[in-house]
């Protein structure tokens, strides 16, 4: 009897044990959760943030351009400054022609201006990456070659210019040859030899991360 009664007592301590260890988990769960949510919250902010000045910084400079009486592509969704190849480069050649170099004269202290327009944009744009293009026509290598090449000409004479904020500008800048990689390929477009200048924000990367996580979300709900 008493045996009985002792085992009974263990059983009911176990269960209080076990009871609290579940109670436990269930804090901790409900606490991770509401973690979560703050951090995708913040993110969300961040995002938006982002965006907010990506708009910004595109009506800026169009407005800077057309102030200046610069007609240049500028695409609405991610701010690409696209610069054919008739504005700063002969056919075939890396080397920027006097018109060219009187362009960026005029449209790289426009453009470095409104980076630095204020902390929060210089802080959100991360890098501005030269890009230059070429149509299909021509062997792979050679329109690869010839698309570093050019990008770095401009580079090279953004260098020799004087305008403010210049050293922190070049600290941002990186020269990329994407050749023919984004050029129709059925035939010769002269539309595709370009020179591109392209913002990176620090906000692609924090929707990259963001969607990454909302992605592998239920699957950790799966195999809960």
């Amino acid at each position: 009897m008493r045996r009985s009664t002792l085992s009974r007592s263990q059983d009911s301590e176990q269960s209080g044990v076990w009871l609290s260890i579940g109670d436990l988990m269930s804090v901790l769960l409900l606490l991770f959760a509401f973690l979560f949510v703050l951090a995708m919250l913040q993110l969300q902010d961040k995002i938006e943030k982002s965006e907010q000045t990506r708009i910004f910084v595109i009506q800026a400079l169009k407005q800077q351009f057309d102030a200046n009486g610069l007609h240049v592509e500028i695409n609405q969704e991610t701010g690409d400054v696209s610069l054919t190849e008739s504005i700063l480069f002969d056919l075939n050649q890396t080397v920027l022609k006097p018109a060219g170099k009187k362009f960026l004269k005029t449209f790289i202290p426009i453009y470095s201006k409104t980076i630095f327009s204020s902390d929060n944009i210089a802080h959100e744009i991360v890098r501005v990456v030269v890009e230059g293009h070429t149509s299909s026509a021509g062997s792979f290598s050679h329109n690869m070659h010839l698309s570093v090449l050019r990008a770095d000409s401009v580079s090279q004479f953004i260098d020799t210019l004087s305008f403010p904020n210049k050293h922190m500008f070049q600290k941002k800048l990186l020269i990329a040859g994407r050749g023919e990689s984004d050029a129709f390929q059925k035939y010769d477009k002269s539309e595709d030899r370009i020179v591109t200048f392209r913002f990176q924000f620090r906000g692609v990367d924090i929707k990259s991360l963001l969607k990454s996580i909302q992605a592998k979300v239920p699957l950790l709900n799966q195999e809960q």
